[in-house]
């Protein structure tokens, strides 16, 4: 359906999500713009190593906004409004259907379509950094696009791992939880693997066995489909040594952190509208 797809930014965001898009082969064209082309041209070059028998190769913001089906904006939201200005008018020229889709955090499809100047149909997609090896999580809406393009457009994210369609009402919430999560989930695996070199492990060894442990138990815990309260507990044996660990964790806040992180992430997103 989308025979050409064109990026607007292609920092960490926009280059998985064109990675995913060509991985996909639904499309005929990709075509890449960065402030920085340099960048633009680095991820084409990568794209084309991949052996794909599509078009891809670099463009200008304009040309992308002439010619495209799909337009992803990877930009920041404070960059969006300069951004959308900057190609108004080659949307306002065109005849054809097309779609923009958004990567802003906080930025509604409304939002984005009055950015543009239009009543343009615009998707939106959170996606996270995991996203860049296949094993992100993205969720997804839209407004006034179809529903044969929805379809289209989980087709297309599908190589960069779940997508999951969401009410825009918690989209915002959701990427409070997997956009920001992976830096959290960071910190942890550093504190871990810190507290295991305070035990003696070497830091290889321990950044290792921390990121090791912490893939599988989130496999576990979509494969099991138990509580995470559950599987703790059936760690923490009468009198053991996780138990103390977790005693620790309690006393420190932990939990209470982490709520408070997502939380505050949130509100930040919110702020952005």
């Amino acid at each position: 359906m989308f025979k050409s797809i064109g990026f607007i930014g292609t920092g960490n965001m926009g280059s998985a999500v064109a990675t995913a898009a060509v991985k996909s082969g639904r499309a005929e064209s990709i075509l890449l713009a960065n402030k920085t082309m340099a960048k633009a041209e680095k991820v084409a070059a990568e794209l084309k190593a991949s052996g794909t028998a599509m078009e891809i190769r670099t463009a200008a913001n304009s040309e992308i906004a002439q010619k495209c089906d799909l337009i992803f904006l990877g930009v920041k939201p404070q960059m969006m409004t300069d951004m959308l200005a900057g190609i108004q008018t080659e949307l306002a020229e065109r005849d054809d259907r097309f779609v923009l889709c958004t990567m802003a955090a906080g930025l509604t499809c409304e939002h984005i379509a009055e950015l543009a100047g239009g009543t343009y149909p615009v998707l939106r997609i959170m996606p996270n950094t995991p996203a860049s090896i296949g094993h992100g999580v993205i969720q997804y809406c839209g407004k006034n696009v179809s529903e044969e393009e929805l379809s289209e457009l989980q087709t297309i994210l599908t190589p960069a791992g779940q997508v999951v369609r969401v009410e825009e009402r918690l989209i915002d919430a959701a990427s409070a939880v997997s956009g920001c999560g992976p830096a959290f989930a960071y910190m942890f695996a550093e504190a871990l693997a810190d507290g295991g070199v305070a035990c003696g492990l070497p830091r290889a060894q321990a950044l290792t066995f921390a990121a090791g442990m912490l893939e599988g138990a989130a496999e576990l815990l979509l494969e099991s489909g138990k509580h995470p309260g559950e599987l703790k507990d059936a760690v923490c044996s009468p009198g053991g040594s996780t138990i103390q660990g977790v005693r620790k964790l309690e006393e420190a806040g932990f939990r209470g952190a982490v709520i408070d992180a997502v939380i505050a992430a949130y509100e930040k997103t919110l702020s952005f509208k």
